[in-house]
């Protein structure tokens, strides 16, 4: 039975990879047919570094959202993201057609424009797609989406996202490696925001933080569109490290028990007790306080805190941010996360779950480490990504055990290229329009 109204998000982070099969209800909202999740080995801080481990990763997650789909997969949208991805700041100006009415195709030749007019661009970066930051239709400025209004001229700007073509050729290598095709590659910044925002949040001034397991995605919406971002390079795989230093225990064990007993926030924490962790290579097991994890915990979540309301204030966007900041991703789930952020950022904070979702595994998904993948699904079915050659399957067979077995960069125009120590500058401003290449 063909499937036209179907769409894959397919988000290959540091420690997961996760795939989403979703389509739209009757009221707009995302109904998830399926979803499948594998640990990634094959990345770190968002650049692929082992092809081979990436597949298997890839191949397993896409069995599991086969087999309760029951959807075949074969084109995804593929979040990007990492050191090597550049956003370019590009002025455009075009005529309006002969009637004097903006339409789709004027705002296509006003994009293809500002992606021609795009400086510091060499054979070894390529295009993904266009942002566009705002419209000018004759003397009426501040436009998000032109189309309808009437004028002679439209001009304003745009942001283009560039990338290293060979960190995009080892991804897509990935994709196809696994057996897949790449219908389109979004920004995991806009895809985590337009997942977690709501329309009222966007619109008022948030700041979104996505942590992940390699870096943490800072983006600033003013206004309904993205003004800002900057990518730290500090996140949940460096809390594990810390513990696992400080328990002086595998990284797995770590891991584990951060998960299981760690607390971001002394002041959270409600009593104190000791805890068992296991010894390496068959050595005894020991206590180890847990007031003692937390303050090991708390210091590096505070430090991505401090970073974070660093690059806020540095942005210029602090004292708009009326609806105060909101935090997402797998490394915001530990209790006292959003306690401490709020006394560090100065701001009110809440923690982002997968927005508009309905279905009837909606529980599985409403979950922050979700955000980017279900951003993904979203932007597919906002810009009618579908997958038309989707077709309905039999289970896919288990997984075999060899199957389980960076910062952003950006040049803005006032400093093109510069690099600070945790994360790398950009500006940035988006509208529900996007241009895929």
């Amino acid at each position: 039975m063909l499937k036209s109204n179907i769409v894959i998000g397919l988000d290959i982070g540091t420690t997961k990879v996760c795939v989403v099969v979703a389509e739209k209800d009757d009221v707009g909202k995302l109904n998830v047919l399926g979803k499948g999740r594998s640990n990634s080995e094959g990345l770190q801080r968002a650049t692929v570094v082992n092809i081979n481990k990436t597949v298997d990763a890839i191949r397993a997650a896409v069995a599991d959202a086969e087999r309760e789909s029951s959807i075949k997969i074969k084109g995804v949208n593929v979040g990007i993201s990492g050191a090597h991805v550049h956003c370019i700041y590009s002025n455009s100006e075009i005529s309006v057609n002969q009637s004097g009415i903006v339409n789709d195709s004027d705002v296509r030749r006003f994009l293809e424009k500002a992606k021609t007019n795009i400086r510091y661009l060499d054979i070894d970066h390529e295009i993904i797609h266009v942002i566009p930051q705002e419209f000018i239709v004759d003397d009426q400025d501040g436009v998000l989406d032109p189309i309808g209004m009437a004028g002679a001229t439209m001009r304003g700007s745009a942001y283009i996202v560039v990338g290293l073509r060979t960190k995009i050729r080892n991804i897509k290598q990935c994709i196809e490696k696994a057996g897949l095709e790449v219908s389109a590659m979004t920004f995991e910044p806009v895809a985590s925001g337009l997942a977690v925002m709501k329309d009222s949040e966007k619109k008022s001034g948030v700041v979104v933080m996505d942590i992940g397991g390699g870096t943490t995605e800072v983006a600033i919406y003013i206004d309904g569109a993205i003004r800002y971002s900057e990518v730290i390079k500090v996140a949940a795989n460096d809390v594990t490290h810390d513990v696992a230093y400080g328990v002086k225990a595998l990284n797995d064990v770590a891991e584990e028990v951060k998960i299981r007993y760690g607390c971001a926030y002394a002041k959270a924490l409600e009593q104190d007790e000791e805890i068992l962790i296991d010894g390496i290579e068959g050595r005894p097991r020991k206590s180890f306080p847990k007031s003692s994890l937390t303050v090991i915990i708390e210091a590096r979540m505070m430090e991505i805190f401090e970073l974070a309301r660093d690059i806020i204030k540095r942005s210029g966007y602090y004292e708009y941010l009326n609806a105060g900041a909101i935090i997402t991703g797998g490394g915001s789930l530990l209790p006292g996360t959003e306690e401490l952020a709020r006394d560090i950022l100065g701001l009110d904070v809440r923690t982002g779950y997968p927005e508009g979702v309905s279905g009837g595994i909606k529980e599985t998904i409403n979950n922050p480490m979700y955000a980017t993948v279900m951003g993904l699904v979203a932007h597919s079915l906002q810009n009618n990504l579908y997958q038309d050659y989707g077709t309905v399957a039999p289970p896919a067979p288990s997984p075999s055990a060899e199957q389980l077995s960076e910062a952003v960069v950006v040049s803005s125009a006032e400093h093109p290229f510069d690099s600070p120590q945790h994360g790398k500058k950009w500006v940035d401003k988006v509208k529900k329009f996007w241009d895929q290449l």
